[in-house]
C-alpha cells in the first residue's frame, strides 16, 4: 500500500470546502484551502474562524487547539499553486461538470504523479469525472454531507478505472476524519440521495393532490420515520432549489418519470420563496395511512432497488439514513419492524402509482414475509492474515447479541483455517469497539430479565477464550476508541496496536456495573494491581502513551506504519509472556503515581472517599482521583476491586468465573440500572448503595 495521505488539499472554499478543510485540519492533516481570488480563500478561512469560535464558546475545543487547527490550513490562491507534493485534493466547487474537469485539468498539470484527485459530488457521474482527470487510476468521487465537519457520513465512488490502492488510501483517511464510509458504485444519486429526493418529490407530489398540508405531512413523516424534522422542513432547511436540481437529474438519469419535480416545488423556487409551514399539525387516521404509506412505499422500494444493482449493502443503505439523514432506522430495519410483507406491500402500490422507470426487484418480491438479516462483521483473508473487522460504524461497533454472534463464528473459522496464521481484529469508522449496547442492559433489567445479560456475558466470555486460547497469533488493531467491552476484546489479544488518536477507557464504575469480560481480570495481569486500579476502578481516560506505558497498547506506531507493524508481529508469532504483571515503562508518571497511591495500604482509605496519608489532597492529580472515584456507584467499585484483588490468588479462569459469578448480583441493584439509564439518558446518576 502507498503511504497514507497526509497533505490535503481543498478546492473551493465555499460551506462544504471549508467545513472539510476544517475537519481535516481538526484531525491532524496538513491542509491548503485553495481558490480563484484572495477574497474567496479568506471568506473561507473566516468560516472557519467563526466556527470554531462557537467551539470554543460550547468549550468542545481551547483556545490552544483553535490556533492548532488554524495553524494547520493555508491559504492558497489559484489552482495552479497547488503544492506538487499533496497527497489528495478533494475538488469541492459548483456541482458541473465543465467547472470541474477545469479545475482538474490545471490538477493534473500541477500536482506528482502520485497525488489523488477527488471531486465532491452528489449527482454527477464519477467515471465521466474519473476520465476528464487524466489519471482516473488516481481518482475517486466523493460525497461529504452537510455540514461535512459534523455529519459523520460520506460516500465514497470509485470510478470503474481506479485502483484498489487509491480506494484504501482514500477511505483510510475519511475513517481518521473520524467519518462512516459507504463505498458504493457510480449510480445516479449514489445511496442516500437515490432514496431521499424521490421521497421529498413525493411529498410534494402528496401536497400538490391535496392529501394533506406542508405541516401534517412533515408531523406524518416525523413518526413514521421517527425522525426530528420533515421533508417540507428539510428542504427549507437545505434550500429547495436543491431539492429540485436533484430530483430532476435524478428523472432524466433513471429513466423515471415520477421523479421530475413537481410542480409545486418549481413554482416555489421560480419566486424565490420557502415553503410556508403552519402550526396546525393535526390529521386524521385516513391522511396518516395515506402519506406515511406513501413515503414509506417510495423509500423501501428504491432501497431495494440499490441492493438489486449493486450500489452497495443492505447494511450500508441503512447506515445511510441513520448517520447521513439521521434516521432512528434505515429502510430495511423499517421493513423488519413494519413486517417485510407489508413493506413490499407499500412498495407494490408505489410501483402503480410510479409506472414508467420504476419497479420492485424480484429479491425483495422473493423475501415474503421472513425478516432481512443483517451482518455485521466481515473477513478478509490475505497472506495467511485474517483481518475481522466488526462493521457497525454507525453505532461506534458496540457490541450487542448478533455482533457477538457474527463475530464468534468469525474467530472460530479463522482458528479452524489452516490457511491462517495471524488474526487481526478491526473497527470500521473511527472506533475499534466503544463497548457493548447499554440499551439492552437497561431493557432486560426493567423487564425482569438478568438471566439474558448473564447468558450474554457468558457468550462474550467464550468469544473472548476463543481469542485467548487462539492457535494463531491474535492482534487488536486499537487504532481509535476502545471502551469497556471493546478494550476487554482488545485484551484478549496477544498484541494491540495503537496510534496517536488511540484513547482507552473502563466507565463501569462511574455507570453502576464493573467490567464483565474480563476487565478486571486480565488488566491486573497485564500491567499490575495497582495500574489496573487507576485504569479500571477510577475510570480514567488512557491516550496512545499512558495506554502504551501500562502495556495496554503492546506497540505504539504512526498511522502509516499499522500495516508493517501486523506484518511483522504476524513473522514474530506469539508472545512469550502476554501477562506480565507489571506496567511496560514503570518509569512514566501514571505509572510510578499508581504504584503510589493505589496501594494494598491505601485502598480502605481509599474506598472511603478520603485521601491517603502521605498525599496532598489539594494537589490536582490526587483530587482528580478522588473525584473519579466518589462519582463511581459503591457496589460495582466494590465488587470491581475485590475482583482485581483476587488475580493476586487466582488464574486467569478462575478469576473470569468469578466475574461471571457476580453479574445477578450487580445487575439486580438499583445503581446499575440508574448508571447505565443515565448514561442513555446524558445525565449524571445519583447512586443510592443499592
Amino acid at each position: 500500500m502507498d503511504q497514507p495521505i497526509q497533505r490535503v488539499a481543498v478546492v473551493g472554499a465555499g460551506n462544504m470546502g471549508s467545513g472539510i478543510a476544517q475537519k481535516s485540519a481538526q484531525e491532524e492533516f496538513d491542509v491548503q484551502m485553495v481558490d480563484r481570488e484572495a477574497q474567496w480563500v479568506e471568506r473561507g478561512q473566516g468560516i472557519i474562524a467563526n466556527f470554531l469560535e462557537e467551539a470554543v464558546e460550547r468549550r468542545i475545543f481551547s483556545p490552544n487547539q483553535v490556533d492548532a487547527i488554524k495553524g494547520r490550513i493555508t491559504g492558497v490562491v489559484g489552482v495552479d499553486n497547488t503544492a506538487e507534493d499533496t497527497d489528495l485534493v478533494i475538488e469541492a466547487v459548483f456541482e458541473d461538470f465543465d467547472v470541474k474537469t477545469a479545475v482538474f485539468t490545471t490538477l493534473d498539470k500541477v500536482c506528482g504523479p502520485n497525488t489523488v484527485l477527488a471531486s465532491n459530488t452528489s449527482s454527477l457521474s464519477v467515471n465521466a469525472l474519473a476520465e476528464a482527470t487524466g489519471r482516473p487510476d488516481r481518482f475517486v468521487g466523493l460525497h461529504f454531507f452537510y455540514h461535512p465537519a459534523k455529519n459523520r457520513l460520506v460516500e465514497v465512488i470509485p470510478a470503474q478505472a481506479t485502483s484498489a490502492s487509491t480506494v484504501e488510501r482514500v477511505v483510510q483517511y475519511c475513517k481518521m476524519l473520524g467519518k462512516v464510509v459507504i463505498v458504493c458504485a457510480d449510480r445516479p444519486g449514489f445511496v442516500v440521495n437515490r432514496f431521499f429526493v424521490p421521497w421529498l418529490n413525493e411529498a410534494c407530489l402528496l401536497l400538490e393532490e391535496g392529501v394533506a398540508t406542508t405541516a401534517q405531512i412533515d408531523a406524518i413523516a416525523c413518526k413514521a420515520f421517527r425522525i426530528g424534522l420533515g421533508p417540507f422542513g428539510l428542504m427549507n432547511l437545505t434550500g429547495p432549489p436543491i431539492a429540485l436540481h436533484s430530483t430532476d437529474y435524478l428523472a432524466e438519469q433513471l429513466h423515471t418519470p415520477r421523479y421530475v419535480g413537481a410542480q409545486n416545488l418549481r413554482d416555489l423556487v421560480a419566486n424565490n420563496e420557502q415553503w410556508p409551514i403552519g402550526d396546525d399539525v393535526a390529521y386524521d387516521e385516513a391522511q396518516y395511512t395515506t402519506v406515511a404509506e406513501r413515503l414509506l412505499g417510495v423509500v423501501f422500494g428504491v432501497a431495494a432497488q440499490i441492493v438489486d444493482e449493486d450500489v452497495c449493502s443492505m447494511e450500508d443503505v441503512d447506515r445511510g439514513a441513520k448517520v447521513g439523514l439521521r434516521w432512528a432506522r434505515g429502510p430495511f430495519e423499517l421493513m423488519n419492524r413494519l413486517g417485510v410483507g407489508e413493506a413490499l406491500r407499500m412498495a407494490q402500490a408505489y410501483a402503480d402509482l410510479a409506472g414508467e422507470g420504476w419497479s420492485v426487484p424480484s429479491f425483495f418480491t422473493e423475501q415474503g414475509d421472513s425478516d432481512w438479516s443483517f451482518s455485521y462483521v466481515d473477513t478478509n483473508v490475505h497472506n495467511g492474515v485474517a483481518t475481522i473487522t466488526i462493521n457497525r460504524p454507525e453505532a461506534m461497533n458496540a457490541l450487542n447479541v448478533t455482533v457477538v454472534e457474527q463475530l464468534t463464528a468469525a474467530v472460530a473459522a479463522a482458528n479452524a483455517n489452516d490457511a491462517v496464521h495471524t488474526v487481526v481484529l478491526d473497527g470500521a469508522g473511527k472506533a475499534f469497539v466503544a463497548g457493548a449496547d447499554v440499551k439492552f442492559f437497561v431493557d432486560k433489567i426493567r423487564a425482569d430479565a438478568i438471566p439474558d445479560i448473564y447468558d450474554f456475558t457468558a457468550e462474550g466470555h467464550d468469544l473472548l477464550n476463543a481469542i485467548e486460547t487462539s492457535p494463531k497469533t491474535t492482534v487488536a488493531l486499537t487504532t481509535g476508541l476502545a471502551l469497556g467491552g471493546g478494550l476487554e476484546l482488545a485484551l484478549a489479544c496477544d498484541y494491540r496496536i495503537g496510534t496517536r488518536r488511540t484513547q482507552f477507557r473502563f466507565p463501569e464504575t462511574s455507570i453502576g456495573i464493573y467490567p464483565g469480560l474480563g476487565g478486571s481480570q486480565r488488566p491486573a495481569r497485564i500491567c499490575g494491581i495497582p495500574a489496573a486500579r487507576w485504569a479500571v476502578l477510577a475510570g480514567n481516560f488512557m491516550n496512545a502513551e499512558v495506554a502504551a506505558d501500562l502495556g495496554l497498547v503492546t506497540h505504539l506506531v504512526d498511522v502509516a506504519e499499522v500495516d508493517a507493524q501486523v506484518a511483522e508481529l504476524a513473522k514474530a508469532g506469539k508472545p512469550a509472556n502476554k501477562y506480565p504483571g507489571a506496567p511496560a515503562n514503570a518509569q512514566s508518571p501514571v505509572a510510578k503515581f499508581a504504584q503510589s497511591f493505589f496501594t494494598d495500604a491505601n485502598m480502605a482509605t481509599l474506598m472511603a472517599g478520603q485521601c491517603p496519608e502521605g498525599f496532598d489532597a489539594e494537589d490536582k492529580t490526587v483530587a482528580r482521583q478522588i473525584k473519579s472515584l466518589s462519582y463511581t456507584a459503591p457496589i460495582g467499585l466494590k465488587m470491581a476491586s475485590d475482583l482485581i484483588d483476587a488475580t493476586a490468588t487466582t488464574d486467569l479462569s478462575a478469576g473470569l468465573k468469578m466475574e461471571l459469578d457476580g453479574l445477578h448480583t450487580i445487575f439486580a441493584t438499583k445503581d446499575a440500572l440508574e448508571g447505565l439509564s443515565a448514561l442513555i439518558e446524558n445525565r449524571r446518576p445519583t447512586y443510592v448503595n443499592e
